[in-house]
């Protein structure tokens, strides 16, 4: 599950820098990268939390 996750960040982070370059739904894709970021960090936080 975690790898998946971070492919959803690494492929919104492309994306982000796409939408930077073409000003294409630059407003969606900063909300989404921000969105699985804080899902990343979460997910994170709770299998640290677990391993002690």
């Amino acid at each position: 599950m975690f790898s998946v996750l971070w492919g959803i960040v690494v492929l919104l982070f492309v994306l982000w820098i796409a939408g930077f370059a073409l000003h294409i739904a630059g407003g969606l894709i900063h909300l989404l990268l921000v969105l699985a970021i804080a899902l990343a960090i979460y997910n994170f936080a709770m299998n640290r939390d677990a391993r002690q």
